[in-house]
Order: C-alpha cells, then structure tokens, then sequence
C-alpha cells in the first residue's frame, strides 16, 4: 500500500468520525477570517503601483513626483462654456469655492490663469497679435467710452446707430461681428435659450487667447484608511460642479484626472462585483443542481465555496492587505475552481452510494479515488498562479499569490470539510445517471472518428497560426476602464488637445541651460506641439510691446477707468423699434457697406424678439434677460483690458513663487512640459510621440511613456510566466504520470485551446490588455484539471463496456467546467472592460479547452474501445 494511499484512508476515518469537531473549527477559523479581512482588506487601484517600482520608468515618475508634488493624484476640472468671458468667470469661481473646501482638497489653482497672467497678458501676445488687438482698440475708443457713460440697451443702440450712419466714426472694423452676435442674442433670448455676446471675441476675434476651455486642477484630501481615499473629495468635486453648472447656464464642468479615474473604476468595479458575484453563485447553484440532482450535496458545496472564499479572503488580508483592480477579480475565479474540488467528489461520493456502499464507506471510498487527482490538480492550477509571483506586473503578481494558495484552501476545505459535512447530511439514497437519452454516435464520437478528428485538429491548428500576427496588445490602461463613465469619457476628450492633454509628457533637468538644449531638440520633433519651461513664461521683446501697451493705456485708460459696471434697464420696445426703422432706412437707400444679409436678418430678429415680448406673461424679465445677453459680460471684458493695459517688465526672477515653484523645484530641478502635435485617443500616435521624445530625452516620464514600458514589461511577464508554468507542469505531469505520451496528451489540448482562444479574440475585436493577458497561463493551469481527470479514467477508471462519455468522470469535468465558465461569463457584466474582456476571453478559454479534452485528446490516445 502506497504512502498516499494510506493518507487518504485515515483522513477518511478521521473526518467520518470527528466531522462535528471539524467543522465547528472550520466555522472558528472562517469568522476570525471573515472579521480580520473586513477591517484590513482594501482596494488599491494606483494603475502606477500595478509594476514594479525598480522598472527605471516608475523610478523616473517617482523622482518627478518628489519634485513636483503639486500635481501628484490630482483631480482636473474641464470647465466648458460657449464664450471666453463665461469660461473665465466660472473657472475663477469654482476655483473660490474648491479653496474655500479646505477639508476635501489641500490646494487649487488654474494652469493659464492668475493674477500675474492676466496683469501680463498682453506681452504674451505676439508682436503681430498685439499690432491687430491695438488696432481694434483704438477703432472701438469711441464706442467703448461712450458705453461707459450709457451702459444700457439704448446707449447700445444709440451708438450703434451712430456707427451704421456714419461708416468710418466708431467700431467699424468689428461692427458686423457685433450686428451679427446681437441677432443671434435675439433670437436665442425670445426661446428661452442661454446666449451672450462674447465682447472679448468681437474686440479681439481670432485670437488664441479667446479659450472657451479652461482646466481647474485640485489636488485632494486622501483617506488611505478608507476603501474609497478619496470619496469625500470626489463626492464635494460633483455637489460644487453641479451647483454652478445650475448657477451659470451654458456651463459644462466635467471632472477627470488620474485619480478620479481610478474612484469611477472602484464604483464600477464594485458594483459590478457585487452583480457579477451574484449572479456567478446563481448560475452556479443551478449547474450543480443539475449535476447532483441533491440539495443536500448542493447545501454541502455551497457551504464549502463561502467557506474557502472566506478563508482566501483572509489570506490575502494578512499576505498583501490589499486587492487591485485585477486581483479583486480572485472570488469569481475562485467560485469557478474551487467548486470543481467539491464537484468530483461528490460525484465520486454519489456513484458509490449507487453501488450501496453505506454513507461514511462511500465518503472513505470517494476520498481514496478522487483525493490524489484532486491534489495534482491543485498543484497543477497554483503552478499556473505562481507562475506570475516572480514577474515585474505586481498587480497579477499579487492576484497569482491569492488565487494559487486559494488552491490548496479549496483543495483543504473540499477533502476535509466537505466530507464531515457528508457525514452529517447523510445521503440516504442515489440513483444512476440516466444517460440513455444521450445519443450512441456521441458517446463515441472521439474513438469512431479518430482519424477524421486527428486530421481536422492539425487542419485547425495550420488555420489559426495564419490569425497568429494578427494577435495585438494594448498598453492604454484608459482602454480598460468603462467607456462610458464621465471620467473616461472626458479624458478621451481632452487627448484630442495639443495644448491640455493629460498624456503631456515632462522632462527634467539640472540646470537653465540644459533646459534650453533640450527643448531645442524637442521641438525638431514631429510628434511634438511645443515645449514649455521656467523661461518660456518670460515674455519676449518686453520693449516694444510695453510702448504699445502704454499708447492703448492713454488712449483707453481714462474710458476703462470711468465705466459704471451696473447694468440700468431701458424701454425696450422703443429702443429696438427706432433701431428697426433705422435698418429699414438703411436698406431700403441701401446707405450702408455692411452686408445687406446682416442687416435683414438683423431686422428679423428685432420682430421676432418684439413678436415674442407681447405674448411673455412678464415682459419686464425677458427685456432684462436681453440686456443681460447682450451687454452682460461687457464689464468683465473691461476689467480685463483694464488689468492687461496695467503690464510691466519683467524677468525671470519676478515670476511669482505659486507660478515658479510648478516648474522649477525647491531642490533647484527644472521641469519641461512637452505638448503632443497629434490625437493621442490613437494606439500608433501614443506610441510615436513616447518613442520620438525618448530618443531626445530618455528620463522623459509621462502616462505614453508609462503606458508603453508598462505594457513591454506586462508581454515580458505574460512570456515568462506562460513558459515557467509550461515547462513546470509538463515536468510535473511527467514525474507523476511517468510517461511521456500521457504528459504531452495533457498538454496537446490545452495548447491547442490556448491557439484557438487567441483566434477567437482576434475576430471579436477583444485585444490582450493589462488583465486578460492573464488568461493564457490560467487556461494551462486550469485546463490540465480536466486533463488529469480523463488520462486516469481512460486508463484507470472505466468499468467494462462504459464508454468514456458516459463516466461519472466526464461529468464531473463537463459540470467543472461549466461552473467555471458561469463564474468567468459573470466577469463580463463588469462595467470594467479590462475585467469583462477577461472573463470573457478566460470562459472561451475552457469552452475550448472542455472540447478539446473530452473529444481531441481520447481521440489521439491509444486507447480503444468496443464500438
């Protein structure tokens, strides 16, 4: 009698006598799991700390953040609106209010807009710019002073009127822009629509500065005690949003940033963890009813699943203290594994109940038969998890080392704490499978058509090496996340911009000199927008465009200075009246050179406006809705020139500190923001620009540049971790089965699984990525189970005249496998399509690896049987 024989016969008589003991120590060990894991168990989803931190990429970011803290985990604010003026004056408020929420954010601040830029704005305008804005402002002179005396609808029109009379007296060169904005002003404000006229676009058209986008980043408070660090924040970040979204109409502020990013995938992935481990237990109870046809073998695994999953839980509480965005996905591969444990062997438990055996002879027996193949199969299912302990991706190192001692759990709790449940539930009485209704042709199907399934398999085989090239790998972490979540969505958007995408890349360097060589080079580059530095933030030729600034400053200065920013109604009716019959004249003499079109629809709108008066139940306010969308944003774009005309000269010692201290260190390192020229939303521009700046500046960090040396290091993990858990495993099996036709029968199938798998994801447009690269030396690991099973069984365990398919061992494997297949389709309704492409690639995985096990593998053995 062998050794592991003996085992399993007095773990038998242990478990049948002490099963009461057994499982009040079981439930013990469970509750102290259960109450550790819930106070120690978090989630950490940094998609940085996923790698290793020795990769000399997370060594270059993290030398970057210890010098730029400011921006590390911060949250960035898209604020939209359709006029320059709105999008300040809502970016400035949001910035108020995010300061004045010093409990949920540490600190706030726009990029491009503060006290000192706007003071200076008009030396960063180029010679040409400030040439054309100069001209403009000396054009409207007039019309801006007499507004500041006659801030009012009828000082508008008045004006106006003066300028249609007399072409060359006032604002003629933006006097069509302006007649244009006003009509369409009209006719937005009698629909009840938001409009503005857009001052600033009008006095000065055409000009970058006239941004309707402005980005807002705050960094918040983080609760790393918490499961979610950074809820509070993220939940005011909504409420403040949303308060002046309702405050200014038109307005559109969206919220994004690395670390909002990762909060919307923790409230997507719980969610639909939540769903997903539902509805895997659900799918599972019904196949396992199905097989057992019992409820209390049905009771009896369930309670062993919840107990391992309990007690894997634990585990990774005490070995890690935390799960990633991958390694969270350990309960439903464990729900999918750890029943197959609990499946053979109530199977092998009920078919010697059918053969009469009394209960606790029945448990003895099934534990003698099925306990070594369930021990190699955990063996062989931990290999394919460890085999990722030792790579460079931390985030499914850590779920390798979960899953692979969850193994050895379920393998435990199914040959210990399943049969002191048998024990105690006590099947009375079990009858035959009936599997008559099962066609003949079927059941030997594998050995009948040997030959045709031999050569089909090699024809297969040749078919999906051509799909092989084809097989790709995406290294954008973005691509996993849900896409339509607001955070992703916006992301997505911002990396359309060459000036305010997220995917910037930074380089550092130790002196100003070195900063200038660098960016000379890098703006050589294709792929690159521009460069900005310390230094780019020093204006140039300062003299010239101060003498400029001084002339508007004496021609402009005494009308700023006097306008009355209180907006006084006026008749409205009599106002856009006596301007109407103004049009009429000046159309029906044709006295004017602006385009008769603007004038008549002009005219139009003006009718349509008044049409829309008389039928307002409160006239008053849609006239004050119109004063307010045509003249309201005036005084801000007022003050603005009022502060630009207010510039002086300066160096680069004068750039305050709160601006200075984003690109040059209190450690005395300069950093270099370097500016995308294309879509980064595109695989092969990312990898360009990355690439391109690298050649320059190898140090050069940033998400592109993370992105690629984080998927190079994940394929090399993949590599690594699929050869060593081959290689183990087929020295294992070697060892175990002692011979190398049943070793290579194993392992043929599950190759060919592997390579049919990989063909099919190629057709579902489903790339590897960060989690479903895992797949692969899972399916090794999981599949050579069912391997083991049918080698034992062809050659060990049919009875006379039994056909292979009808043998409670093909059961066992095909409701095995089913069950892990619901577990891994249950991943698919995961918002999270890293996590959903892995269960649906890792469920098409084992429906190819349980085909090719019960029909290509009997079919190349050398077994027979009588047809």
């Amino acid at each position: 009698m062998s050794l592991s024989t003996r085992i399993l016969e007095w773990q038998g008589c242990l478990v049948t006598r002490y099963a009461w003991f057994i499982i009040s120590a079981a439930l013990l060990l469970v509750g102290l799991s259960a109450y550790y894991a819930k106070d120690h168990l978090g989630v950490n989803n940094n998609s940085s700390e996923m790698l290793s931190p020795d990769l000399p990429f997370q060594k270059n970011y993290k030398r970057l953040e210890t010098a730029f803290p400011q921006d590390t985990n911060a949250i960035l604010f898209v604020v939209d609106t359709p006029t320059p003026e709105e999008t300040a004056i809502a970016a400035t408020n949001l910035l108020k209010r995010l300061n004045n929420n010093s409990d949920f954010f540490e600190s706030s601040y726009i990029p491009d807009d503060n006290a000192f830029f706007r003071q200076q704005a008009f030396l960063y305008l180029s010679t040409a710019e400030l040439d054309k804005l100069a001209s403009n402002l000396t054009d409207a002179q007039p019309f801006i002073g007499y507004l500041a005396q006659n801030y009012h609808l009828q000082g508008l029109f008045s004006i106006l009127t003066e300028a249609l009379e007399n072409e060359d007296s006032v604002i003629s060169q933006s006097l069509p822009a302006l007649l244009t904005s006003i009509s369409t002003a009209l006719n937005k404000t009698a629909a009840g629509e938001h409009y503005h006229v857009s001052w600033q676009e009008i006095l000065n058209p055409n000009s970058a500065t006239n941004k309707t986008r402005r980005i807002v980043i705050a960094k918040p408070r983080v609760h790393y005690q918490s499961m979610m660090p950074v809820a509070a924040a993220i939940e005011k970040a909504r409420a403040l949003s949303s308060l002046l979204m309702q405050e200014m109409p038109g307005t559109n502020i969206r919220i994004t940033g690395d670390i909002a990013l990762q909060h919307e995938e923790l409230e997507d992935i719980g969610d639909g963890a939540v769903l997903s481990g539902i509805g895997s237990l659900l799918l599972v109870l019904l196949i396992l009813f199905r097989c057992f046809h019992s409820i209390k073998l049905l009771l009896a695994t369930l309670i062993t699943l919840l107990m391992g999953l309990t007690l894997t839980a634990g585990f990774a509480a005490i070995a890690i203290g935390h799960l990633n965005v991958i390694s969270i996905s350990f309960a439903a591969l464990y729900i999918g594994l750890g029943v197959d444990f609990a499946i053979h062997m109530n199977l092998h438990y009920r078919a010697q109940l059918v053969k009469k055996c009394s209960n606790k002879k029945a448990i003895r027996k099934a534990l003698h038969s099925v306990g070594f193949s369930l021990f190699l199969c955990a063996l062989t299912t931990s290999i394919g998890f460890f085999a990722f302990i030792p790579t460079d991706y931390k985030g499914v190192s850590e779920l390798g080392m979960i899953s692979g001692v969850s193994m050895f759990i379920g393998l435990a709790v199914s040959m210990l704490v399943l049969p002191a449940l048998l024990t105690i539930f006590k099947l009375e009485q079990a009858e035959p499978f009936h599997t008559s209704a099962q066609p003949s042709f079927i059941q030997t199907l594998p050995f009948r058509y040997k030959k045709a399934i031999r050569i089909g398999t090699f024809v297969l085989v040749a078919a999906c090496l051509f799909v092989v090239p084809y097989i790709s790998f995406d290294s954008n972490p973005i691509d996993m996340r849900n896409p339509k979540a607001s955070t992703v969505s916006t992301f997505k958007d911002l990396l359309k911009s060459k000036t305010d995408s997220p995917y910037a890349l930074y380089a550092l360097s130790d002196s100003l000199h070195a900063t200038q060589k660098m960016q000379k080079k890098l703006e050589q580059l294709s792929s690159v927008h521009g460069t900005i530095s310390l230094e780019s933030l020093v204006a140039t030729d300062q003299e010239d465009k101060l003498y400029t600034i001084e002339d508007l400053a004496l021609i402009l200065g005494p009308q700023l200075s006097q306008f009355n920013a209180r907006l006084v109604p006026s008749d409205t009716i009599a106002v856009l009246s006596q301007f109407n019959a103004t049009l009429a004249s000046l159309l029906a003499n044709n006295r004017t050179s602006i385009d008769p079109l603007v004038l008549q629809d002009l005219s139009s709108s003006i009718d349509k406006f008044l049409a829309a008066l008389e039928l307002f139940p409160e006239p008053v306010i849609l006239a004050q809705n119109l004063d307010n969308s045509i003249l309201g944003l005036l005084p801000y774009t007022i003050k603005m020139l009022s502060q630009g005309l207010t510039a002086y000269p300066f160096d680069i010692n004068d750039i305050p500190d709160e601006i200075r201290l984003q690109w040059l260190s209190l450690t005395g390192i300069y950093r270099t923001m370097i500016m995308p020229e294309q879509n980064l939303n595109i695989p092969a521009n990312l990898k360009q620009f990355a690439e391109q700046v690298q050649s320059v500046e190898p140090t050069a960090v940033g998400l592109p540049v993370g992105d690629l040396a984080s998927g190079k290091a994940v394929v090399g993990a993949f590599q690594q971790a699929f050869a060593s858990s081959l290689i183990i495993i087929f020295l294992l099996l070697l060892f175990m089965l002692k011979s190398i036709k049943k070793t290579l029968l194993v392992i043929g199938p599950l190759l060919l699984a592997g390579l049919l798998t990989c063909t099919t994801n190629v057709f579902l447009g489903i790339p590897f990525n960060f989690a479903n690269i895992i797949a692969l030396p899972l399916l090794l690991g999981m599949g050579v189970d069912s391997g083991i099973h049918i080698i034992h069984c062809l050659y060990e365990g049919l009875e006379d005249n039994q056909h292979l398919l009808q043998s409670s061992t093909a059961r066992g494997v095909m409701f095995s496998s089913l069950t892990t297949m619901s577990s891994f389709i249950s991943l698919a309704l995961i918002p999270h399509f890293g996590i959903s492409s892995m269960g649906i690639t890792l469920a098409v995985g084992i429906s190819f690896t349980l085909f090719c096990t019960l029909f290509i593998l009997p079919a190349f053995s050398n077994r027979t049987i009588q047809l």
